[in-house]
């Protein structure tokens, strides 16, 4: 117990509830800086207030909101000020918390490991204090803590991220205010944030299916949302209740839009041979037109400024303006080498015949003075169209994949696109010439958005890219998402941008950076974050002398495990690499890889000695037996082998799974194997013989993995059933069934005394178990999903491997 702990054990809940709430105001109101400084960076204050029943992690956020109130600087002399140095040290550590809000929120004993994740690289003696401080405080069970700085750290572009959905993030809207987001998800529900703190304002529960869009009015009052369950509903944003539901459509509604005034909308729904847009009345909720032509699929629609007119795109090949005031379609501006008519809806004359795209119409964008529309196409090409006359003003041709989104500059002189091509491009309206390409994803490039001022671009491919729109230069990666992110909003005032993710989560960017430097704080050199892998770490295994780590993703790497520094990446296989096992002696490892073989290192020149030949598939598991000289694999072939390490060839091949084969552990006598599958079973294996000894039923998905504890005795198996099970080798029969973890289960490790098991799942956490209860010792959350986990023969240090390519070393805190 720490001492301002150990002095309010002694006085009275209320005067608890004083010090923790309102102390920190209450100091820099009155000009004492010193004593503000000192309380926000004591690790007890911050402990206490983030574990006490009545704050938290956001009100304790909020303390530190307050060097940047106006209200309170403008009553300070210039000696009562925060100087500029505590004013860093103190936004690094909201800026940490912030990070750290959505897990601390749910579990705030991971407040040690969250810190030491963030902060350690940083040589402020303030920050290395509370570290210090936060690794020596008392706990009732242990916990883990990272080695080095592998989190995020204050600094970069993220700034929360805001969990609560239960399914897909489809779509997200920001108030004009930018104080508010809206969100429409696949579990049937919207949800309002407040995107100060990252709280849930509301749930808006209504729709009977997916929600896939969101709009919002221009006051900021009322939100649109766009529904699979055939209708689109109106809800008061100020009350989070429904206002109407505006039912018509005859099938799913994906795209809504909402005029300027916020009096009318335009919602897209793509029934079978009946591709309509609809014109609504927020007013009163009631249809006021239905807006047919298209021949397919209408994939987007815009409205233009003076809200007279909508374009819509479709799949036919063509756009079409609509006149909302009749209703009409008054131009369809046509493509597939198939002519476009342009008519007086007056005279019912034709005026002229256009060519125009060759294929689907994926994003139509209107110019801020409504004069042009900008069209983008599976033909590769963006076209420029006169909205008065309906005619095409030029093609913008250099993309050699489908354009899927384009984007218009504020003062309407530049368009920029986005492609399936990996790149995107800047094109100067006026001339049609292209400016400049954006390369640097590495996928299709599926939505654009520009921030207000005109400076910078936000793309989105399988991560979000900041680009500067004046050099046509990389600002920065936003990775993160642990899914495909599905829609992309930037704030009004173009400081901050939001994303929605198949990851069931959304996040907050700053669009504009605090530069931080990281540093070894023992080397007192500037240093990078380590980021491990570039793509998801599929397994890692640790030496016997606990030393160093192999951890294994498209390549191999092998690390220091006190330092957490890379000594070597061994490259060599053709395809990803799914696990890896190290000799007895420490000195070769054995990876098993998706090119259907496996491949013996020697991890001292990092070169490889032989490759095993015999998988028809991948290979998706090995284990070593413990004299070293023979290895058994276990593939999507559904066979298991037995390898001669020093020949190469195969000895046997077990057979009986009916399915993938995706884990395999030995006995510690090396006698027998127990191998997990994706037909839902384990099975339990003489390697003298070959045979089956058992088969162990339980599980009701994919067995994902499987250890042995050290008596060989039982066994611990993790699926993607979201659950372990424990087992009895002797009878086959499972003792008990660990449930904790909300997703896959994707490892499993046993400690070296038998008693604990640690797993690790796609729900982004790490858990260590106890055995004999089945209850959950210490939890440790990482960035993305968690796919493989080892520990250290001390069972004191745990190598973990993200879906985002971090590699993190933890140590277990509090356990002997």
């Amino acid at each position: 117990m720490g001492e301002i702990a150990t002095k309010l054990a002694s006085k009275s809940a209320e005067f608890q509830n004083l010090f923790l709430g309102q102390f920190p105001e209450q100091q820099l109101k009155v000009g004492n800086s010193k004593k503000y400084y000192e309380i926000l960076t004591d690790f007890d204050f911050i402990s206490l207030k983030i574990q006490y029943p009545q704050f938290g992690v956001e009100t304790l956020i909020r303390d530190y909101y307050l060097i940047d109130d106006p209200e309170i600087l403008d009553r300070l002399e210039e000696d009562e000020i925060v100087d500029y140095g505590q004013v860093k040290t103190l936004k690094l550590i909201e800026r940490t918390l912030q990070l750290s809000a959505h897990i601390l929120n749910q579990d705030p004993n991971q407040l040690v490991g969250q810190l030491w994740g963030r902060l350690q690289s940083f040589p402020e003696p303030e920050i290395q204090k509370i570290l210090a401080d936060a690794v020596q405080s008392k706990s009732e069970n242990p916990r883990f803590y990272p080695i080095t700085a592998t989190l995020t750290t204050p600094g970069g572009n993220l700034l929360r991220t805001l969990t609560g959905h239960k399914a897909s993030v489809n779509a997200v809207a920001i108030t004009s205010d930018c104080q508010t987001a809206v969100s429409a998800s696949d579990d049937n529900t919207l949800k309002v944030w407040d995107l100060q703190t990252g709280k849930e304002i509301f749930t808006l529960s209504g729709h009977q299916a997916s929600v896939n869009a969101v709009a919002i009015t221009s006051d900021g009052q009322t939100a649109v949302s766009a529904s699979d369950d055939n209708t689109l509903k109106l809800w008061d944003l100020q009350m989070g209740k429904e206002i109407f539901t505006l039912s018509g459509h005859k099938d799913s509604v994906n795209a809504v839009a909402i005029a300027p005034d916020g009096k009318t909308a335009v919602s897209v729904s793509n029934s079978v041979e009946l591709w309509t847009l609809k014109l609504w009345d927020l007013e009163t909720g009631r249809e006021i037109s239905t807006l047919r032509g298209h021949k397919n699929l209408v994939n987007a629609v815009a409205i233009a400024p003076d809200g007279q007119t909508a374009v819509s795109a479709s799949s036919d090949y063509t756009l079409k303006l609509w006149n909302l005031q009749t209703g009409r379609d008054f131009s369809s501006l046509s493509s597939y080498l198939k002519q476009l008519k342009l008519w007086d809806l007056e005279t019912k004359r034709e005026i002229s015949t256009l060519k125009g795209h060759k294929d689907s119409v994926n994003a139509v964008a209107i110019t801020p003075d409504g004069q042009t529309a900008i069209s983008a196409s599976s033909d590769y090409t963006v076209k420029l169209w006169n909205l008065s006359t309906g005619r095409e003003i030029s093609t913008l041709t250099g993309h050699n994949d489908s354009v899927n989104a384009v984007a218009i500059t504020p003062d309407g002189q530049k368009v920029v696109s986005a492609s399936s091509d990996n790149t995107l491009k800047v094109w100067n309206l006026r001339t049609g010439r292209e400016i400049f390409t954006l390369r640097g994803h590495n996928n299709s490039v599926n939505a654009v958005a520009i921030t207000p001022d005109g400076q910078t671009i936000i793309s989105v491919s399988n991560n979000l890219k900041l680009w500067s729109l004046k050099t046509g230069k990389e600002i920065s990666t936003l990775a993160g998402h642990n899914n495909s992110i599905n829609s992309v909003a930037i704030t009004p005032d173009g400081q901050t941008a939001i994303s929605a993710s198949s990851d069931n989560t959304l996040k907050l960017w700053t669009l504009k950076l605090w530069t931080l430097k990281l540093w070894n704080v023992k080397t007192r050199r500037e240093t990078f974050t380590l980021r491990g892998h570039r793509g998801l770490v599929n397994a890692v295994a640790i030496t016997p002398d606990g030393k160093k780590a192999v951890s294994v993703s498209n390549n191999l790497k092998l690390w220091n495990l006190k330092t957490g520094w890379q000594i070597s990446t061994l490259t060599g296989h053709k395809d990803s690499i799914n696990a890896v096992a190290i000799t007895p002696d420490g000195q070769k490892a054995v990876s098993a890889s998706s090119d259907t073989t496996l491949k013996l290192w020697d991890l001292e020149t990092g070169k490889a000695i032989s490759t095993l030949r015999g998988h028809t598939d991948s290979v998706n598991a090995v284990a070593i037996i413990p004299d070293g000289q023979t290895v058994v694999s276990g593939s999507a072939d559904t066979t298991l082998k037995l390898w001669d390490l020093e020949t190469g060839k195969t000895i046997s091949t077990l057979r009986g799974h009916k399915d993938s084969v995706n884990a395999v552990a030995i006995s510690p006598d090396g006698k027998k194997a127990v191998s997990g599958s994706a037909d839902t079973t384990l099975k339990l294996w003489d390697l003298e013989t070959g045979k089956t000894i058992s088969t162990l039923s339980g599980h009701k998905d994919s067995v994902t993995a499987v250890a042995i504890t050290p008596d060989g005795k039982k066994a611990v198996s993790s699926s993607t059933d979201t659950t372990l099970k424990l087992w009895d080798l002797e009878t086959g029969k499972a003792i008990s069934t660990l449930s904790s973890h909300k997703d896959s289960v994707t490892a499993v490790a046993i400690t070296p005394d038998g008693q604990k098991a640690v797993s690790s799942s796609t729900d982004t956490t790490l858990k260590l178990w106890n055995l004999e209860t089945g209850k959950v010792i210490s939890t440790f959350t990482g960035e993305s999903s968690i796919y493989c986990c080892t520990v250290s023969p001390d069972g004191l240090t745990f190598v973990i491997g993200e879906h985002s390519g971090r590699v993190h070393f933890l140590h277990l805190e509090g356990e002997k």
